[in-house]
């Protein structure tokens, strides 16, 4: 068995989620533990589909298959069905900016060109950010991609939306009235600094004793970057993107 590779107890919590395998007259269509192993192996290497192994068949098979799995949605609900047992005592919301490689950019047309992209400019240059939500164990509950220019606090409300946390903890870039009282909506206690710039009174005090909690998602962000296909982004389209970051965090949910 490879690091890179499902473990037989990793295997049995992910199989019934996994689509296609059916056996027909010339025996089983395909092999998906071996499937999946190929995109865990990308997520981590960083690598081109040409250099994918051998031992994980033809690379155009598992490049057009993923592709499918993007379109139908597979990695979400294995995403979503793993983060069903998060611990909501209390979530930590954040973003991390992913830098584009040269050849991520110039989507074609057809593809849905600048707008399938999800690229935006900031100090580092063409970049993805990756909107996260992590509980109360440092696993990753909600993921949302935007182009590198976009505000964080805008990704506030859809991060939480269907969550019931008692604490949501975040840093001062969510200091905003209107997170706020999304927080509150949904039944929360905002642990968030007030900005230098606001004036009192505050929407809410900041408990800094549960805000100390809040390096739980920084540690989540650099567990996510070890997967190299996430530290760098390579891929053109967003949405090919955004797979291998729910690989990895699938993956942080099978540790």
């Amino acid at each position: 068995m490879r690091c890179d590779e499902l473990t037989d107890q990793q295997w049995a919590r992910v199989e019934l989620y996994v689509p296609g395998g059916r056996k027909g007259k010339r025996g089983p269509r395909s092999d998906n533990r071996r499937f999946v192993n190929a995109l865990i192996w990308m997520a981590r290497s960083g690598g081109r589909w040409r250099d994918l192994p051998e031992r994980y068949g033809g690379y155009q098979t598992v490049k057009r298959r993923y592709y499918r799995w993007i379109e139908n949605g597979v990695l979400d609900r294995l995403f979503e069905a793993l983060a069903e047992e998060a611990d909501l005592d209390w979530v930590a919301v954040d973003s991390t900016s992913i830098r584009a490689q040269a050849q991520a950019a110039g989507a074609r047309r057809l593809k849905g060109g600048a707008e399938a992209q999800g690229l935006g400019r900031s100090r580092g240059g063409l970049g993805t950010k990756i909107h996260a939500v992590s509980d109360a164990l440092g696993l990753p509950v909600r993921i949302i991609l935007s182009p590198g220019h976009r505000g964080d606090v805008l990704f506030g409300e859809p991060l939480l939306r269907g969550l019931q946390p008692c604490y949501v903890i975040a840093d001062k870039a969510y200091d905003a009235n209107h997170f706020h009282k999304t927080i509150q909506t949904i039944g929360a206690v905002a642990v968030i600094p007030p900005r230098p710039e606001r004036r009192p009174p505050y929407p809410q005090d900041c408990d800094w004793r549960i805000y100390k909690e809040r390096n739980l998602v920084e540690r989540m962000f650099a567990k996510l970057k070890q997967f190299r296909r996430v530290a760098t982004r390579y891929d053109k389209l967003l949405q090919n993107f955004r797979g291998f970051v729910i690989i990895a965090a699938i993956m942080l949910w099978l540790r």
